[in-house]
């Protein structure tokens, strides 16, 4: 089970870390509705940290590159 980050957790991050925190976060998305949709999933709320997780990872990635292209 996946542990939710906070915003300082992912501007830590590299790069390529939160790139893969973002594949395996969708994969795990993924996962846990198939889970939910065949009454295997015992905590239902997971389903939403996973998708308030990967919204911060994706927003610190778009924010990262918008300061990318504002030095250039």
């Amino acid at each position: 089970m996946a542990k939710t980050l906070n915003t300082a957790e992912l501007r830590a991050k590299s790069d390529e870390e939160l790139a893969s925190f973002i594949t395996t976060t969708t994969k795990e998305i993924v996962e846990v509705r198939f889970q939910n949709y065949t009454n295997q999933l015992a905590d239902t709320s997971r389903i939403g940290k996973l998708r308030r997780d990967l919204a911060r990872a994706l927003t610190e990635k778009n924010a990262r590159a918008a300061k990318a292209a504002a030095k250039a």
